[in-house]
């Protein structure tokens, strides 16, 4: 008899134990799939906003048209600026009135929203492009201020190493509640069936021959474990997405992704290789005392 035969055969006669250790690495790669998802779709984010060549040039109440017409005019002849928008206050508190239900935002003057140029640039010259055209308009009378949107970019970078740190941190977790769990599985299993176990001994069965269906057990658990969690997730971030924002996303540039397949074929990898090491290690402690 095979070892994966072995192994399915003892999970029958134990399935309540097994479906409960699943559950339980579930809950944990849970947390860590959660954790990862939020980095990913921030990551996107930073990206999306580094590499947008986009600057919102504000321009003075009480400036003359024709000073900005100058402005729109040297822009679309800069080089790498790709489009030129004069967005008046009237059009400015129309665009976000309509995005808003605050009725104190609706009742705020035209005179509050201050006129703009949006200005677009190639997206290969936006880092170095944005930051000289900035210093440049800056320094122009009819310009209050640019924005060039690099200090969100900058605070999502700061968010982002956060996130990170977290979820290797919620790893480490994973890895101790996984190997916990998945051991204490294995040794109730080992317990329970040691009556066969001593008779494969006598026999004069190796000890590896013994370990071999437990540590398909661990791996099989750790895997199911890991792979109920994606779908645990995969259901609710359905859930979210389906009630996302629109214009949220818009502002943002994207709409939340999931975790690309390779990172989730890597997390159920990880389940399988950390329920056959907690497995391989309780059934040799057993097996040597």
């Amino acid at each position: 008899m095979t070892p994966i035969e072995r192994a399915w055969r003892g999970t029958k006669n134990d399935w309540r134990l097994h479906a409960l250790s699943v559950f339980s690495v579930a809950v944990a790669f849970v947390c860590l799939a959660s954790a990862l998802l939020v980095v990913v779709n921030v990551s996107h984010v930073r990206d999306r906003w580094s590499s947008t060549g986009r600057a919102s040039v504000y321009v003075k109440k009480g400036s003359e048209r024709e000073q900005i017409a100058s402005i729109e005019r040297a822009l679309r002849a800069s080089d790498g600026v790709t489009a030129v928008k004069y967005v008046s206050s009237e059009d400015a508190r129309h665009e976000l009135t309509g995005q808003s239900d605050d009725p104190i935002i609706d009742s705020l003057p035209t005179e509050a929203f201050p006129a703009s140029l949006e200005v677009s640039i190639e997206s290969e010259l936006a880092g170095s492009r944005l930051e000289k055209l900035a210093s440049q308009l800056g320094s122009l009378p009819a310009v209050e201020r640019v924005e060039t949107y690099g200090a969100w970019s900058d605070r999502l970078a700061a968010l982002l190493a956060g996130g990170v740190t977290a979820s290797g941190l919620l790893a480490l977790v994973v890895l101790a509640a996984v190997v916990s769990v998945v051991s204490s599985t294995i040794r109730l299993a080992l317990q329970r069936r040691h009556i066969e176990v001593e008779v494969l001994k006598l026999v004069g069965a190796t000890d590896d021959y013994v370990r071999r269906p437990y540590v398909v057990e661990g791996a099989v658990q750790g895997a199911l474990g890991a792979t109920l969690a994606l779908l645990l997730l995969g259901v609710l971030f359905a859930i979210v997405q389906s009630h996302f924002d629109a214009s949220f996303s818009t502002l943002l540039g994207m709409t939340p992704a999931f975790l690309p397949w390779s990172l989730a074929l890597a997390l159920v990898v990880s389940g399988a290789a950390l329920g056959a090491l907690a497995a391989l290690l309780s059934v040799r402690r057993l097996l040597s005392a």
